[in-house]
Formats: structure tokens, C-alpha cells, sequence
């Protein structure tokens, strides 16, 4: 069993959860509209190359897009219809991408998908490869290429699998209800993942505020299973990655290592159904759930959604605005990004859509620093934020990692907590950008 003292990190917060508005609100599954867009760049890597001309005929489940290296993820048609062309479109991330336009014809005409009841015959690396060619991302926001997490360069040191289901971040609900109504997938997609690593148990860490998950998951593990449920403390940012790991385990890593460093495999809920779906009833990533919620949505909802749907289309499905939005984001209050534009196709990294009424941020007016140190105090990567937020308005990039700016997570606790209002992570955020685009073009 886990100690208590290590299930959870140092630091953190407890912003407003928001949840109530759709935790109770079943998965519903929503129809496409007329025109869907399929990113090119729905993960961390070289972008998807496309594989069909304009005018080509294609089917649910079809291939239109092939992964352009290994770091890299195939993209699928989630209807049937006409290629129109290539378009660039919003990302949540407010850059342009390059997206497959498809009309959808309505028929959903599908390839066809065989089911391996049998996959425990597959070999390790048939298995990868079934992930691989399914473009399976990580799908709690960073896209990573989930082939690629599951290919270490030394797999017998693996000893965890770190399944995610505590969705700290406010008003997201996606994974609960995939946890509630679908716990089978999830521990279907565990049980292959395991499946990898010989020496590897399996942890389901879910925190305190979703009891009902942790009692449905330990009810359903089998004698067999190598495979436990881990109960976090409820706090923001517990599913980061770094604290998920060190709450589970009282491994640390910093930001020049990687989770199988510390003989870890992260992945969030939907990654693993993903998982489930690719190798035990061969689909391909195509759908995802989306919250849509917040004080100014007339009908919050989870939506089982397919990715190349716009935003305003799925808003729409969930009643539309009630008023006026003060703020619209992709993702939740903490992470997510602001958008300017609802014209934003859903990708495999899109999790929420959270329209409120007050837009708190903006109406705050920064103040000086008061030296008070809350800002350390609640940073979960022990960095001094106050003064990484200086050098980065300063560009002093030299005294920036000096005092380890590149071990900022950016959840943003320390500008929920700063009295003054701060915009700490923003200015952290900005700097890490410039220093992490200089490595990529010095390497």
C-alpha cells in the first residue's frame, strides 16, 4: 500500500472548482456538422503529412494523414465524405495550423474495424506498432505520441504505470465521466499496457473529491491485476505530471528528464481508453470527450465528440451562450488558453471549452510586488516565481536559469495566489518560449 504522507507534493492550490455544473451530466454524443477540420498538428512532433487529394472520396476510420517522423501521429477521418482541400485554421494555442477540410456526406460510411479478442497473442512490439499506426496522442493536453512514451529506451526499468484520473484542473469533468461510465476501458487499456512491461504494476490515481471513481475501479480490479488505486489529496496542480509522479511514488524529476527516468509511464483517462480501443477493438483515435461548461453556457455538457468539429458547433450543441461571454477558453481556468475565435476545430488534445461570465484576470490591475512570498510558497516546482517574472521582463536569460526558470510547470499558482495581481506566469511562460526555441534551433 502507498503511504499517505507522499500522496500528494508541496505546494499547490484550491481554486474554485466549478465541476457541479456538469459532473453530473452523462456522456452525450453529438453529431457532426457539414464541414470538419482535421489539424495536421494535433500532437507534439512533426506535423501529420497528408495522404489524400482534394476531391478524394474517404470513410470513418480512413487514414487522410501520416505521421511525418517517428515523433509524429497519423490523423483520421471521423466522418464519411469529400476532401475540399487544405485550409489553415485557429488552434486552440492561437496559431494558424494547416487542417484536411472534409464534407461530411452524412452517411458514415465506415472501413470496417476487426476486433482482437485474442490480443494477448500479440508481441510487445505488434502492439506498439497497432498503437503507433492508431495515432494515439496524449490526450490531456501535451499530444505526445503515446507510441513513444511506451517505447523506453530501457523497458525493464519501467516499474510504474501512472494512469491520471485526478483532473485537478476547474470545471473539467471529461475524465469522471469516462471514469464512471466507462471504468471496463480503462482498465482494458491498462491491463495491455502492462502488458509491455514486465516488471511494471499499474496505478489508477484519483483524487479525494471522486470517491465514487475509486470505489467503482477497486471493485472492479481483478485478484490478478497488477494494478492498485491510488487516492490523491484534492488540489491543484495534482495531475501535472512531476507531482502525479512524486505523490505516487517520492520519485522526483525536473525538466531535463523524462517520467521513464524514474521508471515511469504517465498517461491521462483517454489516452488509456484510446489504448483499449486501437489494440482490443482496433479503431483509431477519432473521437474524443469535451466538456462545455461555465456560468455562461445555458446547458453545460460532455460531449463524446468528433475531433474535427468546430468549437462553435459544440457550444452550440450545449445551448449556446446565455448572455455575453466575458472570457471564452480551450481547456480549464488554470491551463487553458483564451480564445479570440470560436472558428477553432476540436483536436485529440481538446478536453473543455469554459465560457464564463467575468473575466476576473482582466479586470485585476498589477500592483508592485510586495516581497510576501506566497508565490513561493504554493510553486509546486520550488522555483522563486517573483523573481523569474523579473528576469523575463528584463530578458535576462542568464540569471533566468540561474535561479532553474526551466523547472516552471506553468500551472499558474503563482498568479491565482500573487496579492498583486501579477501576471507571473504569463512572464515566465513567454521566457521559457524563447529559451526552449533557442535550444531547438542550437540542437
Amino acid at each position: 500500500m502507498f503511504k499517505k504522507d507522499i500522496s500528494t507534493f508541496r505546494g499547490g492550490v484550491h481554486p474554485y472548482e466549478g465541476k457541479e455544473l456538469t459532473k453530473d451530466k452523462a456522456i452525450v454524443p453529438v453529431m457532426p456538422r457539414k464541414i470538419l477540420y482535421f489539424s495536421l498538428s494535433q500532437h507534439i512532433g512533426a506535423p501529420a503529412k497528408p495522404i489524400v487529394e482534394k476531391g478524394a472520396h474517404v470513410l470513418v476510420g480512413q487514414k487522410i494523414a501520416e505521421a511525418g517522423g517517428f515523433v509524429s501521429a497519423p490523423v483520421y477521418s471521423s466522418v464519411s465524405g469529400v476532401v475540399k482541400g487544405i485550409e489553415k485554421k485557429v488552434a486552440a494555442g492561437g496559431s494558424k495550423v494547416d487542417c484536411i477540410v472534409v464534407e461530411n456526406d452524412g452517411t458514415f460510411e465506415s472501413v470496417g474495424f476487426s476486433e482482437r479478442p485474442d490480443w494477448q497473442k500479440l508481441s510487445k512490439k505488434e502492439i506498439i506498432s497497432i498503437i503507433q499506426d492508431a495515432g494515439v496522442v496524449g490526450m490531456g493536453g501535451a499530444g505526445f505520441p503515446t507510441h513513444v512514451k511506451l517505447s523506453p529506451k530501457d523497458p525493464e526499468s519501467i516499474d510504474h504505470i501512472l494512469v491520471n484520473g485526478s483532473e485537478c484542473e476547474p470545471y473539467l469533468t471529461s475524465d469522471y465521466r469516462r471514469m464512471l461510465e466507462e471504468p471496463e476501458k480503462v482498465l482494458g487499456g491498462l491491463r495491455i499496457m502492462l502488458s509491455l512491461f514486465d516488471k511494471a504494476k499499474g496505478v489508477i490515481c484519483i483524487e479525494d473529491n471522486k470517491k465514487d471513481c475509486i470505489r467503482k475501479f477497486r471493485q472492479l480490479i481483478m485478484p490478478g491485476d497488477r494494478i492498485e488505486v491510488l487516492e490523491l489529496k484534492t488540489k491543484y496542480p495534482q495531475g501535472a505530471e512531476r507531482m502525479l509522479i512524486y505523490a505516487a511514488t517520492g520519485r522526483q524529476i525536473n525538466s531535463s528528464m523524462l517520467p521513464a527516468d524514474a521508471g515511469c509511464i504517465v498517461d491521462n483517462i483517454d489516452t488509456v481508453v484510446a489504448v483499449y480501443k486501437a489494440v482490443r477493438l482496433g479503431e483509431p483515435l477519432m473521437h474524443r470527450i469535451v466538456t462545455v461548461t461555465g456560468d455562461a453556457v445555458a446547458d453545460p455538457k460532455n460531449f463524446y465528440t468528433p475531433i474535427g468539429m468546430l468549437m462553435s458547433e459544440l457550444l452550440e450543441e450545449a445551448g449556446g451562450l446565455k448572455g455575453d461571454a466575458a472570457k471564452i477558453i480551450a481547456g480549464g481556468p488554470m491551463m487553458g488558453n483564451a480564445l479570440y475565435t470560436l472558428d477553432v476545430p476540436v483536436m485529440k488534445t481538446t478536453s473543455a471549452l469554459t465560457c464564463l461570465t467575468h473575466d476576473e484576470v482582466s479586470a485585476m490591475e498589477p500592483s508592485a510586488c510586495i516581497n510576501c512570498g506566497r508565490c513561493a510558497s504554493v510553486c509546486p516546482g520550488r522555483v522563486i516565481p517573483a523573481k523569474l517574472s523579473v528576469f523575463s521582463e528584463h530578458g535576462d536569460e542568464e540569471s533566468f536559469l540561474k535561479y532553474n526558470g526551466m523547472e516552471c510547470c506553468e500551472c499558474g499558482c503563482c498568479s491565482f495566489i500573487c496579492p498583486a495581481r501579477r501576471p507571473l506566469t504569463q512572464s515566465i511562460k513567454s521566457m521559457r518560449k524563447v529559451l526552449l526555441a533557442k535550444k531547438k534551433k542550437g540542437a
